[in-house]
């Protein structure tokens, strides 16, 4: 660890976060010692957590006070993690409907923040200083994981108009002093990427963070530029915000010359979990309960692949109970050979606009459909999207080697998967554009 990277992470980070009225400091500290705990252990204390939790929002927040008594609910009497099955699942309606009584009435200084919608359904939410902290907390320790700390070079290459909405003269002498750099994700021209490519080789980050789908681009470009990324001491590609498919990771990898860390959080539901060094990833377990929840709400076991549903302990101001990502994903009852005690998620399979429906009601994975587009010549990128269950349209931009029979490979391998009845229409276009996030999607299902 270089001298500027030790008072950054050990001076001017924590007084940045004292000032801010943040704990992130002594979080990360009691995080590092508890992931060490036997699951046996974390089990307990995430029970101790909860019950305080539940007691709590029982005590402070409206809506709560009103569910735990119309239910008979007394949170102080939970013996089991079990026991948050009491309460009912949490979505992006029921939050709408009842925002104000979500609030905790001893909650000050709360931020607004929203979701971008991609799904369909954008949501509003407020965040407190605890959450903040743990949040923060979390994501540095997992980059610890990897031997990268706040005060390394790092490059983030990120569209969230709340980011790139605030980087005033203040934000920007702050990301100065902790030496990160933000490359706005929203653009992908040729001179952006250029851009991007040079700015990289200038800055030798220790780290990258951002969109798989974003640093699989830039990674594409360079390579196809001539460009070698590979000798900039590069420790690790932190990914999130998207599912990682293992061509980006390839390419990744191998064009900037390090290891890639998936991530899997949300603005809404907090940082979940992150992947260690043994490819394992884990659970923050000490402020998140990860449920895996069909179709009927029912708890699946590990090993079975469900919706993702979370409870995040240090959202008292606003909290988040039970809440339904959205997303697919499967447990792990598999310790991890890194000897941590924190629950590990066997796979995050994506969101649910992720999948499509079949005609017959089959539910696929959009990697069925998005194989034939990457394995024919001349497709340079593509986005398919699923109007209906008997429309789906494909934009393509193409190749110099691209033929038009290529419409008729994909369109068989569409009616197979789909169903022969689907209607496939075909656009070209001169880019796939990313969403108003900057991610770019492969696959988006207004059905599912």
């Amino acid at each position: 660890m270089s001298w500027y990277t030790q008072l950054v992470s050990g001076v001017l980070f924590p007084l940045h976060e004292r000032l801010k009225h943040h704990n992130t400091v002594r979080v990360r500290r009691d995080m590092e010692r508890t992931q060490w705990l036997t699951p046996a252990e974390l089990e307990q204390l995430q029970l101790q957590r909860l019950r305080e939790f539940l007691v709590d929002i029982g005590r402070h927040v409206p809506y709560y006070r009103q569910l735990f008594a119309a239910l008979e609910i007394k949170p102080d009497q939970i013996t089991s993690l079990s026991g948050l099955q009491q309460l009912p699942l949490m979505g992006k309606p029921e939050i709408r409907a009842n925002s104000e009584n979500m609030k905790a009435e001893s909650a000050v200084g709360l931020s607004r923040f929203n979701t971008g919608g991609s799904s369909g359904e954008p949501l509003i939410f407020f965040i407190g200083s605890e959450r903040v902290s743990h949040d923060v907390a979390a994501k540095w320790r997992a980059t610890r994981w990897w031997n990268v700390d706040i005060g390394d070079p790092e490059i983030v290459v990120w569209g969230s108009p709340i980011e790139l909405g605030t980087q005033d003269r203040v934000r920007q002498l702050r990301d100065r002093l902790f030496r990160t750099r933000l490359l706005p994700a929203f653009e992908m021209s040729k001179t952006k990427l250029d851009d991007f490519v040079a700015t990289i080789r200038k800055v030798k980050p220790a780290m990258l963070f951002g969109y798989p789908s974003a640093l699989a681009h830039i990674a594409s470009h360079a390579e196809d530029s001539g460009v070698d990324l590979s000798g900039l001491g590069i420790r690790v590609a932190f990914v999130t915000s998207e599912r990682l498919y293992d061509h980006q990771r390839e390419r990744v990898e191998r064009v900037f010359g390090c290891p890639v860390a998936n991530g899997y959080g949300g603005r809404d539901a907090g940082f979940i979990a992150h992947q260690c060094p043994e490819g394992k990833m884990h659970i923050t377990a000490e402020d998140i309960i990860v449920e895996i929840v069909d179709g009927d709400g029912r708890v699946l076991p590990p090993g079975e692949s469900g919706e993702i549903v979370v409870t995040h302990m240090a959202t008292r101001d606003f909290p988040f109970v039970r809440y339904r990502t959205g997303d697919v994903g499967v447990l792990s009852d598999s310790p991890c050979g890194c000897g941590r005690g924190l629950p590990v998620m066997q796979e995050i399979q994506g969101r649910s606009t992720d999948f499509l429906m079949a005609q017959d009601g089959t539910l696929l994975h959009g990697l069925a459909l998005i194989y034939i587009l990457r394995d024919l010549p001349g497709i340079a990128s593509f986005k398919i999207t699923q109007e209906s269950l008997d429309l789906t349209r494909v934009e393509i931009v193409r190749g110099d080697d691209y033929v038009i029979a290529n419409e008729q490979a994909i369109s068989d391998v569409f009616k197979k998967r789909l169903g022969q009845a689907v209607t496939v229409e075909f656009e070209y276009c001169d880019e796939i554009k990313p969403e108003k996030s900057g991610k770019f999607r492969y696959v988006v299902s207004k059905v599912t």
